[in-house]
C-alpha cells in the first residue's frame, strides 16, 4: 500500500511540474525543436531542474542496500541496441514532433482537459493495443526472431 501511495504521489508531483513549466502546452515542445526558428529553451531549462534535483537523489540512493518502499532494487535489463529499439525510437520521435505530446505531458494536459492531448492519448492507446495485437499474433505463429528476443532480455 505503501509503494502504491508513492507511486501515486510521484505521478501527481511529476504531473503537477509538467503544468507549472508548461511541458503540457505542445508549443513549448514544438518550439524548443525549432532550432533554426523560433526557438524556446524551456524544456532545456526543465530537463536542467530535473537533474539538479536527481544527481544527489540517485547518488544518496546507490549508498543504500534497499530501496525505503521496497525489499530490494529492481534489476535492470541489458538493452541492446536493436531494430525493435531504433524503430521505438524513431516512432516516438517522430510522434512527439509532430504532436508536440509524450505519454507523461498527454496524461497531465489531458487530465486538466486540453482537446489535442485527449485525442493524442487515445491514438497512443489505440497504438499500443495495435502493438500488443501484433505482438500477440507472431507469438501465436511462431515467429524465430521473438524468442531470441526475449532470451536476450530485449523483450
Amino acid at each position: 500500500m505503501k509503494l502504491s501511495l508513492a507511486a501515486l504521489a510521484s505521478g501527481i508531483l511529476f504531473g503537477a511540474g509538467l503544468a507549472v513549466s508548461g511541458m503540457v502546452r505542445p508549443q513549448k515542445i514544438i518550439g524548443f525543436l525549432d532550432v533554426t526558428g523560433a526557438f524556446d529553451p524551456t524544456l532545456l531549462y526543465v530537463m536542467a531542474g530535473a537533474l539538479i534535483v536527481m544527481l544527489p537523489a540517485q547518488a544518496l540512493a546507490r549508498r543504500r542496500s534497499a530501496p525505503l518502499l521496497a525489499a530490494c532494487f529492481s534489476p535492470l535489463a541489458h538493452a541492446r541496441l536493436d531494430r525493435r529499439l531504433l524503430t521505438g525510437s524513431v516512432l516516438f520521435g517522430v510522434g512527439w514532433g509532430l504532436s508536440g505530446f509524450c505519454p507523461g505531458p498527454a496524461i497531465a494536459a489531458a487530465g486538466v482537459g486540453v482537446r489535442e492531448a485527449v485525442w493524442f492519448f487515445a491514438s497512443m492507446t489505440a497504438g499500443m493495443l495495435l502493438f500488443r495485437a501484433w505482438e500477440a499474433r507472431a507469438n501465436r505463429q511462431g515467429s524465430p526472431a521473438l524468442p531470441q528476443a526475449k532470451a536476450r532480455g530485449n523483450w
